[in-house]
């Protein structure tokens, strides 16, 4: 398959699928009382939040996020605008959707949707966090930490490495945002922001080798 943009070796890329893989939680869907759309740069996030709604997992459904530092200008409105755009044009009910147009951070994507669900009149017993396949770990750390009275489950569009690559068109960008999600599962607990999560030696090699190979633009501080 051919590479788009900044290529990456075939030993970064089994790093990275190291990371990607354990990212991701399968998480079997279940009905829940809401669904929370966590914005990023990648609208698939909200095609697949249609696609949950209309299996009928969740009644109702908040997009969070305010402008993209990414692709600032494929969301002029920001994240969670463009989000329920996207989950309107798929058919999703205008009255479904709530949008929380501030959060800058996944902490913030908790509280202000609890905040958007709470003045909404909804407090769920369950919830849904959608999101990118290598954000779920991240999310429901931080969700299990913010808002420990919920249950709460991750979802993601079922697709693989490759694929994924693909539809991105940036390889590097792609491994960068690993390299930092893994960063902030190992440090996030430590300062109050998750609950702490396993890590597996192969997992902490695959992003020890990434973050020496200068995949590090979306660290949080370099480590040293």
């Amino acid at each position: 398959m051919s590479r788009q943009h900044q290529p990456i070796s075939d030993r970064q890329w089994q790093s990275a699928l190291q990371l990607w893989n354990y990212h991701q939680l399968r998480h079997t869907p279940r009905a829940c009382d809401a669904a929370i759309g966590l914005g990023s740069h990648d609208a698939g996030v909200a095609r697949h939040a249609a696609e949950l709604y209309h299996a009928g997992w969740f009644p109702v459904l908040v997009f969070t996020g305010a402008t993209n530092p990414v692709r600032p200008d494929e969301f002029p409105g920001g994240e969670a605008v463009r989000f329920r755009a996207e989950a309107i044009a798929a058919g999703v009910p205008a009255k479904a959707v709530l949008v929380e147009p501030y959060a800058t951070n996944t902490g913030l994507n908790i509280t202000l949707s609890r905040q958007i669900l709470t003045e909404a009149g909804i407090t769920p017993r369950t919830v849904m966090l959608v999101c990118r396949p290598y954000d779920e770990r991240r999310a429901w750390a931080t969700c299990r930490k913010l808002w420990p009275e919920v249950e709460v489950l991750c979802s993601s569009q079922s697709i693989n490495f490759d694929d994924y690559l693909e539809g991105i068109g940036d390889d590097r960008l792609v491994v960068d945002i690993l390299v930092g999600a893994l960063q902030r599962v190992l440090e996030y607990p430590g300062l109050g922001y998750a609950i702490p999560q396993p890590v597996p030696p192969l997992v902490y090699d695959a992003y020890e080798h990434l973050r020496r190979d200068g995949f590090t633009s979306r660290l949080l501080r370099q480590p040293s």
